[in-house]
C-alpha cells in the first residue's frame, strides 16, 4: 500500500495496461485461481462480485469464447451521427444484446492507427456491453493519425452531451467516460468542461498521465521520479512517435514534416530500427523535436523542450492536468496503473489522484505485467503467485467491481 499525498486517496497496489492496452488485460487465469479470487472477494459487493470476475475473465479473452460471452447474446454494434453545438459528430454505439443498458460510457480510442477500430477496442467495447452499458466510441481523427491535440477534449465531451442526453443510453443520468494512456488527458479535461462536468459521473482512466512536460521527459530520458528518488526504465518508442506526429502540424518546413513522418513510419514497421540516418536532412525546427527524442540526459530536457516550436509548448500547456483545477472535477476517478508502464509512469496517476478533490478517486496500482498489455499467473502457489501475482488479480477485481457499481441507481454522487 503506497502514501498518498495532500489528502486522502483510495490506492491500491497492482500491474496493467497503459497505451495499446485496450486488449487483453488478463491473459489466462486458471480456473483454481478464479475459486481463490472469490474466497478472497467474498466480503466485497457480493450483488455483482461473481459478475466482475466474468467481465475480467472476458477482458482477458478480448474475442475468444468465455463464460459470459456463453451466458450473454452478442452485443450489437452501429454506427451513429450526431450534432452537438453544430458540430457534427460520429462514432459507433455499442448496445445489450438483450435488455435495457443500466448505464452510458464514452470510451475513448488511444492514439493508434485504427482509432475506434482497434480490435482491441472493439473487444473492450464489446464486454462492457456484455455488462449492460451503452458504449460510445467516437471518431477522433487524430487519434487514428498518432496525434493528441487540445480539440480532442471537446470531441470528447460533445460524445459525452450526446450519450448522457439519451435517457435509453444513460438511465437517470449515470453515464461516464472510459480512456487509456494519452487519452486520459483529454478525457479529464472534456469531464472538466463547463457544459457537462456537472453530469459526468465517473471517469476511468487507466496509465493516465498528470504533468505531461514531465510524460515527455520521461519517454525521451526514460528517467522519472517517485518519492522523491531519480527511477530509470527504459521507455516504449511509441510514445515518441506519438509526440512526433503531434509536432508535425506546427513544423514551417515540409522537409521536417516529410523526414519526421519516414522516422515515424519506421519505426511502426520496425521499433528497433535507426532513424539517425535520416536526421541529417532536417532543419532547425525538425532538429529541436529529434534532439529532445533522443536525449538521454534528464538535465538537458527543460532546455531541449524550450528549443520547440511555439505551438508545441502551447498545447503540452493546454493537455496537460498539472496547473488545472481539479477539484472542480465532479466525477469520481478510477485509475489504475501499472508499475512497468514504459510509456506513461505510474507515479503521474499518484498524482492525479492526489490533486482530485478528497474523496473522489480510487487508485489501483498494479505490479506484475507481462509486456506491455499482459497480466498473468503462471507461477500458481508458489512464493511469487502469493505474493504478487494473486493480490494483482484480487485487486484488478476490485477496479472492475468499482467500475460496475456505476451502473446501479444508488452510486454516490
Amino acid at each position: 500500500m503506497m502514501q498518498t499525498m495532500r489528502h486522502r486517496v483510495q490506492v491500491y497496489s497492482i500491474s496493467l495496461i497503459p497505451e495499446k492496452a485496450v486488449g487483453r488485460v488478463v491473459e489466462q487465469f486458471p480456473r483454481i485461481v478464479w475459486g481463490l479470487c472469490l474466497l478472497c472477494l467474498a466480503g466485497c459487493s457480493p450483488q455483482h462480485g461473481y459478475e466482475a470476475l466474468l467481465v475480467l475473465a472476458d477482458i482477458g479473452a478480448a474475442h475468444v469464447p468465455s463464460r459470459l460471452k456463453d451466458i450473454t447474446p452478442p452485443p450489437v454494434r452501429r454506427p451513429v451521427s450526431y450534432v452537438v453545438g453544430g458540430r457534427s459528430r460520429s462514432g459507433d454505439l455499442y448496445l445489450p444484446g438483450e435488455g435495457q443498458p443500466l448505464a452510458g460510457i464514452v470510451l475513448v480510442p488511444g492514439a493508434v492507427p485504427h482509432g475506434k477500430d482497434d480490435a482491441r477496442l472493439v473487444a473492450f467495447a464489446a464486454t462492457l456491453a456484455r455488462a449492460r452499458f451503452a458504449v460510445l466510441t467516437p471518431e477522433l481523427r487524430g487519434f487514428r493519425e498518432l496525434r493528441i491535440q487540445p480539440g480532442d477534449a471537446r470531441e470528447v465531451a460533445d460524445a459525452f452531451g450526446y450519450l448522457a442526453s439519451r435517457p435509453e443510453l444513460a438511465p437517470e443520468g449515470r453515464a461516464g467516460i472510459a480512456a487509456f494512456s494519452y487519452a486520459v488527458g483529454p478525457a479529464l479535461l472534456a469531464a472538466m468542461e463547463p457544459d457537462i462536468r456537472e453530469r459526468v459521473r465517473f471517469v476511468v482512466g487507466v496509465g493516465g498521465y498528470y504533468d505531461l512536460a514531465r510524460t515527455v521527459a520521461y519517454f525521451s530520458t526514460g528517467y522519472f521520479r517517485h518519492e522523491g528518488r531519480l527511477h530509470y526504465l527504459k521507455p516504449d518508442e511509441y510514445g515518441k512517435m506519438v509526440f512526433v506526429k503531434s509536432c508535425r502540424p506546427y513544423l514551417s518546413d515540409p522537409r521536417d514534416r516529410d523526414i519526421l513522418d519516414a522516422m515515424v513510419q519506421l519505426k511502426l514497421r520496425d521499433i528497433g530500427a535507426d532513424i539517425a540516418p535520416l536526421a541529417s536532412g532536417l532543419g532547425e525546427e525538425g532538429r529541436a523535436v529529434y534532439r529532445l527524442l533522443t536525449n538521454s540526459d534528464p538535465a538537458r530536457t527543460p532546455q531541449l523542450m524550450q528549443a520547440l516550436p511555439p505551438q508545441v509548448l502551447a498545447d503540452i500547456a493546454a493537455l496537460t492536468l498539472r496547473g488545472k483545477d481539479m477539484r472542480g472535477l465532479k466525477a469520481r476517478l478510477l485509475l489504475v496503473h501499472g508499475e512497468n508502464d514504459n510509456l506513461i509512469p505510474f507515479p503521474e496517476s499518484i498524482a492525479l489522484a492526489a490533486n482530485a478533490a478528497p474523496g473522489r478517486a480510487r487508485l489501483f496500482v498494479i505490479r506484475r505485467m507481462l509486456g506491455h498489455v499482459d497480466l498473468t499467473l503462471p507461477h500458481l502457489f508458489s512464493r511469487e503467485f502469493f505474493g504478487h501475482e494473486l493480490p494483482d488479480a484480487w485487486r484488478m477485481w476490485r477496479a472492475v467491481d468499482a467500475l460496475l457499481a456505476e451502473r446501479e441507481a444508488g452510486a454516490e454522487r
